[in-house]
């Protein structure tokens, strides 16, 4: 049911609408890293909403690389002084924006730093994306304002997750770049829409989404894909997003196939 539902819609062409797409414009991955850092950072509410933020943000640096490395805290403060995307004030995504600026100027790339943080005894990716959002929480200003969850905090980091799928897998969705990081050690971007579904398909017994959900959920899907845990992460989505699906057939399917 897995393969099939991959099959369908782990294509291009269903990805709008996703703030993913915003991706695909950037070749360079110094360029796509910054944009799928702020565009996760903004995944949640109505995706169209989401899609019109992260569209503002890009408005004020084109060339996200360049604008970064260039423009002073301050600059980036000024930039998006009125900015706002529900809950997350202008100061929080310029917050988010000035910490990934000194990483890389401290690492010469996000990449450089989490992969500094990695290592191949970790059976996953969370040891070094606590030690990221550590990086990224670093001299972002007086205000000490850093809306990204940690691991280290029990949170299912979702929108880090999320990040990282995007730049650690290549496929007809998502567009990697960050060659360093195996597909295997990923965690699955688990949401109150994944934490349903994945109770209804028996994957975990837990109610919290929190991050030992999303480890229980990981290790569940990686029976069916070891090398690639969140795989199926992306069709499954479209189940909860696009108009021409049908969630609870595609669950009855499963369950009904789990029984014969």
């Amino acid at each position: 049911m897995l393969e099939e539902l991959h099959a369908t819609y782990n294509r291009r062409e269903m990805v709008h609408p996703d703030p993913l797409e915003f991706l695909y414009g950037y070749e360079d991955v110094r360029d796509r890293e910054i944009v799928a850092l702020m565009a996760s950072f903004l995944a949640y509410g109505r995706v169209a909403q989401i899609l019109k933020s992260v569209g503002r943000v890009l408005e004020q640096m084109p060339a996200p690389a360049i604008f970064l490395e260039r423009s002073s805290p301050d600059t980036i403060r000024s930039a998006f002084a009125e900015f706002r995307h529900r809950f997350t004030s202008g100061e929080a995504l310029a917050s988010l924006l000035i910490g990934a600026k000194r990483v890389i100027h401290h690492y010469g790339s996000l990449s450089a730093s989490f992969k500094a943080g990695l290592s191949d005894t970790h059976d996953t990716v969370l040891p070094a994306l606590a030690v990221f959002v550590r990086e990224l929480a670093k001299g972002t200003g007086p205000s000490k304002i850093f809306p990204l969850p940690s691991p280290a905090d029990g949170s299912a980091c979702k929108r880090p997750n999320l990040f990282l799928r995007w730049m650690v897998r290549r496929d007809a969705v998502d567009p990697g770049g960050w060659d360093h990081v195996p597909a295997s050690k990923l965690i699955v971007p688990l949401d109150t829409h994944m934490l349903r579904m994945s109770r209804a398909l028996r994957l975990t017994r837990r109610k919290q989404a929190d991050i030992r959900t999303a480890e229980e959920v990981t290790v569940a899907f990686r029976q069916f894909a070891p090398e690639d845990p969140v795989r199926y992460d992306f069709a499954l989505t479209r189940l909860g997003i696009r108009h021409d699906t049908d969630l609870g057939a595609f669950l009855g399917r499963c369950l009904a196939s789990e029984g014969t």
